[in-house]
């Protein structure tokens, strides 16, 4: 980590985040939203807003705050502003839920709930943008996984942009006809900025960096790297660009989609390569289980670029486009948060209580944090569940996807307790849990980085 300070809320944004994920599971299980109601639904929207907006950008946020600056070798630009910002993506999101609820009269006040969660929302991924954009600013010229965290990040703008049209749309407060064709067209638009080039694009940056460092290996700048960076970004500019251009002009945005669509997929090709290159080329030869899980989640990608050749060419993409996004949800996305939090976690707790005496102290390992062979079966079990679900999906069998769903909730809620557990040092022999000079790690709050 060198001169990087740990970022004090960063743990807070994990448990925010893995609560969500615990809530929206616990949703599927119910029969709540998709599969059960349209994918247009407001219980379905509320769903996949706890899980994107919930799940997967607080986590990223989290994470972001601690590895960019790993990243570009900076210290973050304020490590302050991560807790207002915190609490204003929390209570916007609570504000945006209960104002898909009111969407279906579940909500009965009229209080603009939409448009309130949305600027707050908004709000508090400006702060996330200034924060890191200041960090970012200063280490220029950027590294090639730093590169791709910034074109996350503008993907990030684009979708909370588009977000915020939508809930004021829907709210009631504007009705300009280009925002109203927006609203009507731009749902498509919305999730690929989102999954596509917020969520995606940002894991790739921050996974080449992780990979390596994890598996000690070698992080050359490849050819190909370099060249499924500017061709996702090419991807990404053609998609939400020239897809808001086609709706705004009163085209149909969906041929410009599927090229783009279809354009992705090398890239996607070019991304696998390098990372089998990282896993062929490490000098750790015993893979720790984060690595193997998150191989298991690349996997998950593979296979949803395999899926939607398969539905393009078929002509069932719309059909079953549910089961694409939440194959590539939590197959891909969850997956690999998953598998880097078992890492991060264990080792962010170990460089806060350790690190002060390191070298002084006899001291555990990072892996001496956690139990590697207890928490592999529930990471097996997550994995075979969402792969089941996902065929669920596809063959329109409801009621088994609920009870595969039931299976990633158990396993993520074992994996919660294993993560706690670390943070905890709960698994760490009591002869050199605690050395002189250290103190337990409190679960929410880090310490201040004695670096």
């Amino acid at each position: 980590m060198g001169h990087v300070s740990l970022s004090r809320w960063t743990m807070s944004y994990f448990v925010a985040a893995v609560l969500a994920l615990l809530a929206a599971e616990g949703l599927m299980v119910s029969g709540y939203g998709f599969p059960a109601a349209p994918i247009e639904a407001p219980s379905t929207l509320v769903l996949v807003h706890l899980v994107t907006l919930g799940w997967m950008s607080l986590l990223l946020c989290g994470a972001l705050f601690q590895f960019v600056p790993v990243l570009v070798a900076k210290p973050l630009y304020s490590n302050w502003l991560p807790l207002p910002t915190l609490v204003s993506l929390v209570g916007g999101l609570a504000l945006l839920l209960c104002g898909f609820l009111q969407l279906d009269g579940t909500i009965t006040h009229e209080l603009p709930l939409l448009p309130a969660g949305g600027t707050l929302l908004g709000f508090g991924f400006v702060l996330t943008l200034y924060n890191l954009a200041r960090t970012i600013w200063t280490a220029r010229p950027l590294p090639l996984p730093a590169r791709f965290v910034v074109a996350g990040l503008a993907s990030l703008a684009a979708t909370f942009t588009l977000g915020i049209i939508f809930t004021f749309v829907l709210g009631g407060v504007a009705d300009a006809p280009p925002l109203v064709a927006l609203t009507t067209a731009g749902l498509p638009l919305h999730v690929i900025a989102g999954l596509g080039g917020w969520m995606t694009f940002t894991a790739i940056g921050v996974s080449y960096r992780l990979l390596a460092m994890f598996m000690l290996a070698p992080e050359d700048k490849r050819v190909t790297s370099v060249t499924a960076l500017w061709g996702g970004i090419a991807v990404l500019v053609l998609a939400v660009g020239g897809g808001t251009v086609a709706v705004l002009l009163g085209a149909d945005p969906a041929p410009i989609l599927v090229v783009a669509a279809i354009l992705a997929l090398p890239v996607l090709a070019l991304y696998g390569y390098d990372v089998a290159n990282l896993y062929r080329h490490r000098k750790r030869r015993k893979l720790e289980t984060n690595s193997r899980i998150a191989a298991l989640a690349l996997l998950s990608l593979g296979a949803s670029a395999l899926l939607l050749i398969g539905l393009l060419v078929v002509g069932e993409l719309a059909p079953h486009v549910g089961a694409l996004v939440f194959l590539v949800s939590f197959g891909w996305l969850t997956g690999l948060g998953l598998a880097k939090l078992y890492k991060i976690v264990p080792f962010v707790t170990w460089l806060e209580c350790y690190g002060p005496v390191m070298g002084r102290k006899p001291t555990p390992r990072v892996q001496d944090l956690v139990v590697e062979a207890r928490a592999g079966k529930w990471f097996y079990l997550y994995f075979a569940a969402v792969w089941l679900a996902t065929l669920a999906l596809l063959g329109g069998q409801a009621l088994l996807f609920r009870a595969l769903a039931a299976c990633m909730l158990v396993a993520t809620g074992a994996l919660a307790v294993e993560f706690i557990r670390a943070r905890r040092l709960a698994d760490v022999d009591a002869a050199t849990r605690l050395p002189e000079g250290t103190r337990r790690p409190r679960l929410l709050l880090a310490a201040k980085s004695p670096a």
